[in-house]
């Protein structure tokens, strides 16, 4: 199994979006995509963890991490290629260890641990959970929210990255997210020019 997990070089600006279950991570993903007219990169855990459950009734086990991040990575890569100057990631490899420590004791494959000191994004926005959890087949963390938040929070903040909280209705979160990304674009043009 191929296990690159580092980022293609692009010029596009990459926005992350970053917080845990059920925080409309998605929703967001593909609204702002859509106004800016650009690629949007899916969470590859929820297929490959889907596909497992629906072939072997079994869950996430920790051999599944290096595979999820290795699935990940090459989506994110080959929507770059298609990207319209800006790229919006439904989940990073960040997210991953956070999933990963919180479900098995603190542990997370090396591999990921060193991509994730190596592998960077322009902007990350940060999803409250002050909207409705909705069940699914892989969520199952409804009365954990406010501490799968601290830990999502407490990475950024660990590793001195520069976030934007996206709280309130879809619409409010839309606003905050394109003022930001607008900001950061003409920022990005200039340090480019």
């Amino acid at each position: 199994m191929e296990t690159r997990l580092n980022q293609y070089k692009s010029n596009c600006i990459k926005v992350a979006l970053f917080g845990p279950e059920s925080t409309g991570k998605t929703t967001l993903a593909q609204a702002l995509a859509k106004h800016y007219n650009t690629m949007w990169v899916p969470e590859f855990a929820r297929t490959y963890l889907e596909e497992k459950w629906y072939k072997s009734q079994e869950i996430c086990a920790p051999e599944d991490i290096l595979p999820i991040a290795v699935g990940q990575i090459k989506l994110e890569n080959e929507a770059l290629k298609r990207a319209n100057k800006i790229i919006f990631c439904d989940t990073t490899l960040l997210s991953t260890q956070v999933y990963s420590e919180a479900y098995f004791d603190g542990w997370c494959d090396k591999k990921v641990v060193q991509a994730n000191n190596e592998n960077r994004y322009d902007l990350y926005f940060l999803t409250d959970i002050d909207v409705p959890w909705e069940k699914d087949l892989l969520r199952d963390r409804p009365n954990h929210r406010e501490e799968m938040f601290h830990k999502f929070a407490t990475a950024l903040v660990q590793r001195n990255l520069n976030y934007t909280l996206l709280n309130g209705s879809h619409e409010q979160r839309m606003k905050c997210a394109i003022d930001k990304i607008d900001e950061l674009d003409e920022t990005h043009i200039y340090a480019k020019g």
